[in-house]
């Protein structure tokens, strides 16, 4: 059986992962050939707009959504089968929960917790008192940020080894919102949770990611370290004069009323930057994550 088990579940194998991900709704593209993989114990920022397309990929990567080609796989399951074990292993919190709305908070954890064997019932205790959560009152009465609060301590309380979050801070107010992340990362720290999030607040990012994925009109644009971005990544601003030879590489580029280009563009493999950089007039400009967030979301 051990045996069975090791060769089923190595320890190479990734999380979760994406392969060539492609979704349409009403004829409109939403996932264009996405491929995304985390390996365990990792921290993934998934930014994007909204619309991007960060809450399909989520529930395709989960099997909660059949895409309209490629496949999906949890802890090396394919997502849309996946057994009762894998599924025990896992959390999940979506942007707007609305399951069993007819409980108190109490009954619902109470009645989720019976089907994960790691349940933590103190921690349900304690978190519920300390964020303020009336037990039992109905989940139906509570107000959206107390909803989202709610579904985090099932998640959490599970003591999943792969905990996925979409938009998870979107109803929760700046303290409530730092008290989450700061439990996350406590998480993946301590216990080697491997952790995807979605987001469009570039400062939760900051908090708790070591890595962040860059997903616009439905295509993974860049996946690097929080770190490395900031260093493989710049704004360069060409005048009107610059003389272009050749194309530029770029992620986004910009043409403004004066005949001045912006580009993102990143270092090569020489950790260079394009050669037009070098240009008269030409200049690098040093971009945050939340510079490179518009500059390529716009």
């Amino acid at each position: 059986m051990n045996a069975m088990l090791h060769e089923a579940d190595p320890v190479d194998v990734a999380s979760l992962e994406a392969r060539g991900l492609t979704h349409c709704y009403e004829g409109s593209s939403v996932l264009r050939s996405v491929d995304l993989a985390l390996e365990p114990g990792s921290v993934l920022g998934l930014i994007g707009r909204n619309g991007a397309g960060k809450s399909t990929l989520i529930r395709a990567m989960l099997g909660l959504l059949e895409p309209l080609s490629g496949a999906a796989f949890v802890f090396g399951e394919p997502a849309l089968k996946l057994s009762d074990q894998a599924k025990a292993r896992l959390a999940y919190v979506p942007q707007q929960p609305e399951a069993l709305a007819w409980l108190t908070a109490q009954q619902m954890l109470d009645y989720v917790g019976r089907f994960y064997p790691r349940w933590d019932a103190a921690f349900v205790r304690t978190t519920l008192e300390r964020w303020k959560i009336q037990p039992n009152k109905l989940l139906a009465k509570l107000s959206p940020g107390e909803r989202q609060r709610v579904d985090l301590i099932r998640a959490l309380a599970s003591q999943p080894e792969l905990l996925v979050l979409d938009e998870p801070a979107a109803a929760l107010d700046p303290v409530a919102r730092r008290e989450l992340l700061r439990e996350v990362a406590m998480r993946a720290g301590e216990n080697g949770t491997t952790v995807l999030f979605s987001t469009h607040i570039v400062s939760d990012l900051e908090r708790v990611a070591s890595e962040i994925a860059f997903l616009h009109e439905g295509r993974l644009l860049l996946r690097c370290g929080v770190d490395e971005a900031k260093e493989r990544y710049a704004r360069l601003w060409l005048p009107a004069a610059a003389n272009v030879t050749a194309p530029i590489p770029s992620l986004s580029r910009r043409r403004h009323d004066d005949g001045s280009l912006s580009l993102v563009v990143a270092r090569d493999a020489r950790d260079q930057w394009p050669e037009a950089a070098s240009l008269p007039g030409a200049r690098v400009d040093a971009l945050g994550l939340e510079d490179l967030f518009v500059e390529i979301a716009e």
